[in-house]
């Protein structure tokens, strides 16, 4: 299953409303959170990897990633809107790994063995998990596309995974690094941890 073709969309075009800014332009060790994700991807696992966004910086920090883009020119129409937008720009893949830009300690290391599981199989869905409690990134196969295009409304890949628990398999991990920030004071608590 080698040459099975893995693309990486990276979701960065959210509003922000619990965080009150641009959360992605907020730092966490010195590095805003959007380019510790950008540094998160592995590029020699996946083929191609995209960006959906609605701003003009983290476009251009994409692109100096060499990273393809995606503009949401309705971030209003919640999550779905990046996911449909994403998933269409990477039809062509036999899978998609979905990671989110607000999770400061993503790594390259969970994203290799997410990729390496689904390899192993390449018709379940693989995503990462502490003691039981899914979050993301998350690695969908193709047969899934439909239903991830067809989403509508505030909602992600979750509700897909809900749909479909028989074709979950979890890649194990620690809890900080499942940790997204959706308002200042969780990521002055990940700061505090670390």
């Amino acid at each position: 299953m080698e040459n099975q073709k893995i693309g990486c969309l990276i979701l960065a075009a959210g509003c922000s409303s619990r965080f009150q800014s641009n959360k992605l332009t907020a730092l966490f060790e010195g590095k805003p959170l959007i380019r510790r994700t950008l540094e998160a991807v592995p590029t020699d696992v996946f083929s191609s990897v995209t960006v959906v966004t609605q701003y003009d910086g983290v476009e251009a920090l994409a692109r100096e990633f060499g990273f393809a883009c995606v503009r949401n020119d309705r971030p209003d129409l919640g999550q779905s809107r990046s996911v449909a937008l994403g998933t269409a720009a990477m039809a062509d893949c036999d899978g998609i790994a979905f990671v989110v830009a607000d999770q400061p300690l993503l790594s390259q290391e969970l994203l290799r063995r997410i990729a390496a599981e689904w390899r192993a199989h390449p018709d379940c869905i693989v995503g990462a998990a502490h003691a039981g409690k899914r979050g993301n990134p998350n690695l969908f196969p193709k047969r899934f596309f439909p239903e991830l295009l067809a989403l509508t409304g505030d909602v992600g890949g979750s509700s897909v995974i809900r749909a479909h628990p028989e074709c979950f398999r979890s890649v194990e991990t620690d809890a900080a690094s499942l940790t997204d920030v959706d308002t200042p004071q969780a990521l002055e608590v990940l700061r505090g941890r670390r």
